[in-house]
């Protein structure tokens, strides 16, 4: 056997028991039994599907899952018989451990009611799918009250509320039906107002008609803004101010004339140079 002969069985005989040996490593790493990690856990309960705000919950509707104790969630409860017949006053998704903060006092009920903060009321707005932002005023937005009043002599259109919250948007079955973003189509829509803005709105809608105007929830500034008139609309001058005299009648008061300043003459003079016609300016 020569030597290149030989230098091929070599290799031959080193792949063979590579391979071989490469196989038994492999047959003994899955043979191995896994080794989990403990983790010590708690037991929290959870949604078992999406929940509307309002919602009275029942068994069904909760589910008890494995926590990880190291991170407890403030306010869960082990237990569903602890959160059974209890009304939601936010909204909760899918597996989000139901927490005391989320949940209406013991024996309040569900609906709207509980979920009003104290102070604040709730007050419902007749819209239309235009005046609604075509249905994307839904729970959780936020939006400005813009009353338009119609006189036979002027009308005027002003923000009288601004930054409020939208609690719910047309029924509770159109709220169930809907998802996150979607437009909800309704005729009713409930703000969260405070008392001073629940007057200026009522007397709104008895003296004409209101608009929601949709703002991003991120911009918490007021709404600050002279209205508008129908003159100024169309581009009429604002009318003069009003004074009152020593009796206490009002009285316009006129803007005086200005003064005439009288403009020089003019004067031209036409002349004649070299066959070339011409004039000249004389002030």
């Amino acid at each position: 056997m020569n030597r290149r002969n030989r230098a091929l069985v070599v290799l031959l005989v080193a792949v063979i028991l590579a391979t071989g040996a490469t196989y038994a490593v492999y047959g003994a790493i899955s043979r191995m039994p896994v080794r989990q990690v403990e983790v010590a856990t708690m037991y929290v309960t959870v949604a078992t599907e999406k929940l509307a705000m309002g919602t009275r919950i029942s068994k069904d509707q909760l589910k008890v899952v494995g926590w990880p104790a190291a991170s407890p969630v403030q306010g869960s409860f082990a237990s569903p018989d602890a959160v059974v017949g209890r009304g939601l006053i936010q909204a909760v998704a899918a597996n989000e451990p139901i927490t005391e903060s989320k949940l209406a006092p013991v024996e309040a009920g569900a609906g709207l009611p509980p979920s009003i903060p104290p102070g604040m009321r709730a007050m419902s707005v007749k819209v239309n799918e235009v005046i609604g932002v075509a249905g994307f005023a839904v729970p959780g937005t936020r939006v400005d009250v813009v009353a338009t009043l119609k006189r036979q002599d002027e009308s005027i259109s002003r923000a009288v509320v601004s930054n409020v919250q939208v609690l719910t948007a047309g029924t509770l079955y159109d709220q169930e039906k809907a998802k996150d973003g979607v437009p909800i189509p309704s005729t009713v829509v409930t703000l969260m107002v405070t008392p001073e803005d629940a007057e200026r709105i009522a007397l709104a809608q008895s003296s004409g008609t209101v608009t929601l105007v949709l703002r991003n929830p991120l911009d918490q500034g007021v709404t600050e803004t002279r209205g508008i008139r129908m003159a100024g609309l169309m581009g009429a001058p604002d009318p003069p101010p009003v004074v009152k005299t020593v009796k206490g009648q009002p009285k316009l008061v006129t803007p005086k004339p200005v003064a005439q300043v009288e403009l020089p003459k003019i004067y031209s003079v036409e002349a004649i140079r070299a066959a070339k016609r011409s004039e000249e300016v004389i002030r």
